[in-house]
C-alpha cells in the first residue's frame, strides 16, 4: 500500500452467536417466541434472549410480525421501550437479543397492590404517555398495549414490550391513517377496530385511558363473561367507576375513552400531546426528566408480593438451552421436560381432563373411581374423584413452570411437577377463591393471600374456570365468587 493512503474498506461486523451465551430460565413466551435469560460469556452483560423457531414461523406464517417486531424495535429510541442490541440467526432459529426487565408485567403489581393510589397512578400514567408520544411521533402504533406488554425495569420504569402487532407507517399523518387487519386484546381494543377493523394512533389513547382506569381502580373498565360482550359493552362506551375514584383520574379517563378517535384527548384534534401532558393530573410532571424521576416507593413492596422477588442464581446458566422449551410447530412447549422419553411419558388426555361433574351418581363416581386408580396422578388424590385435570404453565413473576393440574372433590387444586411426579403445591381454597378468565389461555385464580397466574396452552382455559366455578357453587353455595372474564 502507498504511503500516507489508509485502508477505507469497511471492516466486517462480528455477528454474535449461539455458544458466545450461557444460558438460564425461560422468562417468558409469546405467540410465537420462547424468551429466554442468557449472558454473554465475554462481557458478563445480561439479555433477554427471544428464540424464535423458524418453521413455527413459517408455518403459521408469521414472518411478517418477526419482520415487523425487529423494525419497530430498531426505530425506537427511549428509555420506556425494551431495547433491541442485536439479531442474529442459525439454521433452526432467529434471535433476537433484548434488555431484560427484571421487575416482571405492571399487571403482577396491579394485582398485588389490588389498586394503585392517585401518585402511583399518576406516575405510570405519565410514562405511558411519554412513550407514547415517542413512538407516534416516528410513526409507529403499538396497536396491542395493555398491563401485559408494559415491563418494569431495575427501578420500576416502564418497558413497554411486544411489537409483533404494531404497525410502522411509512407516509402521512399516523393520527389519521388506518390499518384493515384485527388485533389486540378484547378489554384494550377500541371502538373503531370492531366497527370498520381499522386502527389509528387514537387507538393507543383508548388503550391509555384502559390502562390508567384498570390500575386506579384494579379492574379494566370493559369486561364481561365473554369476549362478544365485552365487545357490545366497548361499542356502547358502557362503564362504571367506582364510588372511590379520584376526580382528576376519572377526567381523564373520560376524556380518552370516547368513541369519536379524533375527539380523545391527545388526538391531532385535540391539540395532540401537549394537550394531554397538560392535563390538571399531571400538575407537577417533570415532563423533561420523567426517566430520571424515582418511583413510588410501594413498588418495591409490591413487586416482592407478586413474586417473590425471585432472582436468577448466575449458577444455574448453561452453555445451552433445551430445545424443549422452545414452542414447537404446534405452538405447545414442555419447558420441564428434558428428553423425548419425557415428553412421551405424559397422558394423551392430559390437555384435556375428566372434566367430571361435582354431582355424579354414587354408582357412576364409583366406576369413575376405578378406571381413575389406574392414573399416575390417583396417588395424589387422597382417595377423592378427579373432576378435572390438565397441563398448564404456573407463572410467577418471571419464573415459568409446567405443572400437571389435579381438581379433585374436596374440594382440593393441587398441582404436581409432570417429570419428578412430586406435588409441589396445592392452591388453598374457600369461600373467597374466584376465577378471572384473561383470554383462551390465560386466566387467574384469585385466593385471600396470593393469585395464581395460569396458561392453558390448549386454548381451554374458559373450561377451567367453568369447572372452577361449578365446585366452587357446589361446596359453597358463592354462583357470584367466580369472575369468568375475558
Amino acid at each position: 500500500m502507498a504511503e500516507g493512503v489508509t485502508d477505507q474498506t469497511p471492516k466486517k461486523e462480528i455477528k454474535k452467536c449461539r455458544s458466545d451465551f450461557r444460558f438460564g430460565q425461560v422468562l417468558g413466551e409469546g405467540s410465537y417466541s420462547t424468551v429466554i435469560l442468557a449472558e454473554e460469556k465475554t462481557t458478563k452483560k445480561e439479555f433477554a434472549i427471544k428464540i424464535i423457531q423458524k418453521r413455527h414461523i413459517m408455518k403459521e406464517r408469521k414472518t411478517a410480525h418477526v419482520m415487523r417486531e425487529k423494525e419497530c424495535l430498531k426505530r425506537l429510541n427511549h428509555p420506556f421501550f425494551i431495547k433491541l442490541y442485536f439479531t442474529f440467526q442459525d439454521e433452526e432459529n432467529l434471535y433476537f437479543g433484548l434488555s431484560v426487565a427484571k421487575k416482571g408485567e405492571l399487571l403482577d403489581c396491579i394485582l398485588a397492590a389490588k389498586k394503585f393510589d392517585f401518585v402511583t397512578t399518576r406516575f405510570y400514567a405519565g410514562e405511558l404517555v411519554a412513550a407514547l408520544e415517542h413512538m407516534h411521533s416516528i410513526n409507529i402504533i403499538h396497536r396491542d398495549l395493555k398491563p401485559e406488554n408494559v415491563l418494569l425495569d431495575d427501578n420500576y420504569h416502564i418497558q413497554i414490550t411486544d411489537f409483533g402487532t404494531a404497525k410502522v407507517i411509512e407516509d402521512g399523518d399516523l393520527s389519521t391513517t388506518r390499518t384493515s387487519s384485527f388485533v389486540g386484546t378484547a378489554q384494550y381494543v377500541s371502538p373503531e377496530l370492531l366497527k370498520e377493523k381499522q386502527a389509528c394512533k387514537a387507538s393507543d389513547l383508548w388503550a391509555l385511558g384502559c390502562i390508567i382506569h384498570q390500575m386506579h381502580c384494579g379492574k379494566p373498565p370493559f369486561q364481561a363473561q365473554n369476549e362478544y360482550l365485552t365487545f357490545q359493552l366497548i361499542l356502547k362506551c358502557q362503564y362504571e367507576f367506582p364510588e372511590v375514584f379520584h376526580e382528576d383520574v376519572k377526567d381523564i379517563v373520560e376524556r380518552l375513552i370516547v368513541i369519536d378517535p379524533q375527539a380523545r384527548l391527545g388526538s391531532s384534534d385535540q391539540e395532540g400531546y401537549p394537550s394531554l401532558k397538560s392535563h390538571i393530573m399531571f400538575e407537577g410532571v417533570d415532563w423533561e426528566n420523567i426517566a430520571n424521576q424515582p418511583a413510588p416507593k410501594i413498588m418495591a413492596s409490591l413487586q416482592k408480593i407478586s413474586n417473590g422477588q425471585q432472582q436468577t442464581n448466575i449458577h444455574e446458566l448453561v452453555d445451552d438451552f433445551d430445545h424443549a422449551m422452545l414452542i414447537d410447530a404446534t405452538g405447545t412447549t414442555e419447558s420441564s421436560k428434558t428428553s423425548e422419553d419425557q415428553l412421551s411419558s405424559c397422558d394423551p388426555s392430559d390437555t384435556e381432563g375428566f372434566g367430571l361433574s361435582v354431582n355424579l351418581p354414587e354408582t357412576e363416581k364409583q366406576n369413575w373411581m376405578e378406571k381413575q386408580k389406574s392414573s399416575k396422578w390417583h396417588s395424589f388424590c387422597k382417595g377423592k374423584l378427579i373432576l378435572k385435570r390438565g397441563m398448564m404453565e404456573k407463572k410467577r413473576g418471571l419464573s415459568v413452570k409446567l405443572r400437571q393440574f389435579i381438581l379433585t372433590e374436596g374440594p382440593r387444586l393441587i398441582y404436581v411437577d409432570p417429570v419428578s411426579l412430586q406435588q409441589k403445591g396445592e392452591i388453598p381454597w374457600s369461600e373467597k377463591l374466584s376465577v378471572e378468565l384473561k383470554t383462551f389461555r390465560i386466566f387467574y385464580v384469585h385466593t385471600p393471600n396470593r393469585t395464581y397466574h395460569l396458561i392453558d396452552k390448549s386454548n381451554n382455559a374458559i373450561k377451567w374456570c367453568k369447572k372452577i366455578q361449578e365446585v366452587s357453587r357446589h361446596y359453597f353455595g358463592n354462583s357470584e365468587k367466580g369472575n369468568s372474564s375475558s
